[in-house]
């Protein structure tokens, strides 16, 4: 399982957070949210991919920005169809100066239906699980990961929603399910922040070591 830490914002704290050698580090380009990203991104090791997030943004929007920011993974947490990421892979053929994967985000709840995935398996790299809530993102709980027993794919998927130091365990439990050999990565945000956006290495460290003594990271 690799880790992506999501929600970075303040320069000083990019750097910080730069050397734990994180696999990913996710910017929110969704002006509503609190952790909403403007800034400067430091220059960060080539084994770090910068991911961006987008809630209903259009494609040309996701091109310039991605561009902007020379991003890695393009990720689409709001209501976006089949139909949308077809047109953002035209324009991305046309426009984007580098290639990037695209990750589409679902929020699950125990209602969640798992066959909503089948039209985007072929058109995005990677599924992201988060929890629902009352924002798009960030809202801080986990959701039940027994759901995922019901995956009906082979594409790899990315863990989130109010992971932090507490849910290691449950993650250690995860780690055992069938399942969970689909589980490319784990996101965090919320859990390891001193405010919004701003991210405490410390908390981070401890949660990432441990990670790494018993998976196969």
């Amino acid at each position: 399982m690799k880790l992506k830490i999501c929600g970075m914002k303040f320069l000083e704290n990019i750097e910080a957070i730069a050397k734990l050698k994180p696999d990913y580090l996710g910017f929110i380009f969704y002006k509503k949210s609190a952790r909403f990203f403007d800034g400067i991104i430091p220059k960060l090791p080539s084994n770090i991919k910068k991911v961006g997030v987008f809630v209903d943004s259009s494609p040309s929007e996701i091109i310039m920005i991605a561009n902007n920011y020379n991003l890695d993974v393009v990720q689409l947490h709001g209501n976006e169809s089949e139909k949308f990421i077809l047109e953002l892979h035209k324009s991305a053929t046309l426009n984007a100066e580098k290639h990037f994967e695209i990750w589409k985000v679902f929020s699950v709840d125990d209602t969640f239906n798992f066959h909503q995935l089948k039209p985007f398996e072929n058109r995005v790299s990677k599924f992201l699980f988060d929890t629902k809530g009352k924002q798009p993102g960030g809202n801080g709980f986990t959701f039940d990961w027994n759901a995922l027993n019901e995956y009906p794919s082979t594409k790899p998927f990315i863990l989130s929603g109010g992971i932090g130091l507490d849910e290691l365990k449950n993650i250690e439990k995860f780690s055992k399910l069938d399942v969970s050999k689909y589980c490319y990565a784990i996101d965090v945000n919320s859990k390891f922040e001193i405010e919004p956006g701003l991210k405490s290495s410390v908390k981070l460290e401890e949660f990432k070591n441990k990670l790494e003594q018993w998976t196969c990271y």
